[in-house]
């Protein structure tokens, strides 16, 4: 592995360290490397205060910094070149003195999409672009959906039988749904909606299940809670916001500046999107419980790429639509 990846591979786990409080700014790591030592480091820890270069750039000690003449400063995202919430950390590399910045991928955010880089090569610094650029992209692949597809990144979650089934036949409305999810999966449930800000489920699930949406079983804030379908404002619980169809949750959701969303309403649901495409991430959680009839799962379209792992027990099943 070249020096290079090793700073950069820092830069990405510094990073995650902003994933609950970062969006939706993306979450960014740095750090400022002299002579093969890191002298300075940070990550944007939420939206609104500094971001991963400042809190690098602060970090150094008093002793170190004369150094930051002759440093390399490494950054997952692009520095920004425009006054948001912070002033442009381009221009404050560049009123620091460092001589060199490798970045791990361009921003795709209108307002920076390559002024950062510009502007550090206008004034003097050496820049190189596309260190791990793939991981980088990875890591806020939420934000880059956003930016790129102007919509939010679209995740599809469900949980099933060993033979395929979402849940039992239920002729009775308020008969409990089957627990498919043990415990340890449930936690894995809550901590991805809490890496999410807004979740979705249908009509029907709101009526037959009455679910909490709510991240209980994990640190975070709770995301938007959602409902697609004809709902009666008497039906509709607080807290809830009913959309009639995907368009028009999509384009709302896009207004607001909500890049991501956790699909978890049932079958019907889960194929209004993908009959539309409009997925980027599904993930289905396989119980070794049998249910022998009932409401099958839904099904993706053949030859997507997947990733099978086993955890707590049950099999998970990841596809990306890329």
């Amino acid at each position: 592995m070249e020096i290079k990846d090793i700073y950069m591979h820092r830069c990405l786990r510094l990073a995650e360290n902003g994933r609950l409080s970062a969006p939706p700014n993306p979450m960014v790591g740095a750090v400022i490397v002299y002579k093969d030592r890191i002298i300075g480091e940070g990550y944007h820890a939420k939206c609104g205060q500094a971001h991963a270069e400042v809190n690098a750039i602060a970090s150094v000690r008093p002793d170190d910094r004369p150094h930051l003449q002759d440093s390399t400063l490494y950054v997952s995202l692009e520095p920004c070149a425009h006054y948001g919430r912070t002033p442009p950390c381009a221009r404050l590399i560049l009123n620091t003195g460092i001589p060199r910045v490798v970045v791990g991928c361009e921003d795709p955010f209108d307002k920076v999409e390559g002024r950062g880089i510009t502007m550090l090569r206008d004034g003097g610094v050496q820049v190189t672009v596309g260190v791990l650029e793939q991981e980088c992209r990875e890591l806020n692949r939420h934000f880059f959906t956003f930016h790129t597809k102007h919509r939010p990144y679209i995740t599809l979650k469900w949980a099933s039988s060993a033979d395929g089934f979402v849940d039992s036949w239920r002729e009775d409305e308020a008969a409990a749904p089957v627990k498919l999810s043990n415990a340890h999966s449930l936690m894995d449930v809550h901590r991805l909606r809490a890496y999410h800000q807004a979740i979705l489920v249908g009509h029907g699930t709101l009526k037959a299940d009455r679910p909490q949406l709510n991240v209980r079983d994990w640190v975070g804030s709770n995301p938007q809670r959602l409902v697609l379908g004809h709902v009666g404002e008497d039906e509709l619980p607080a807290g809830f916001t009913a959309y009639a169809d995907v368009a028009t949750l999509l384009q709302s959701l896009t207004e607001q500046g909500i890049q991501s969303l956790l699909v978890e309403g049932g079958p019907q649901t889960q194929r209004a999107f993908i009959e539309r495409g409009l997925w980027d991430e599904a993930i289905e959680e396989l119980s070794p419980l049998t249910l022998g009839s009932g409401v099958p799962a839904p099904r993706l379209p053949v030859g997507i790429p997947r990733k099978v792992t086993m955890h707590w027990g049950h099999t998970l099943t990841t596809w990306r639509n890329s």
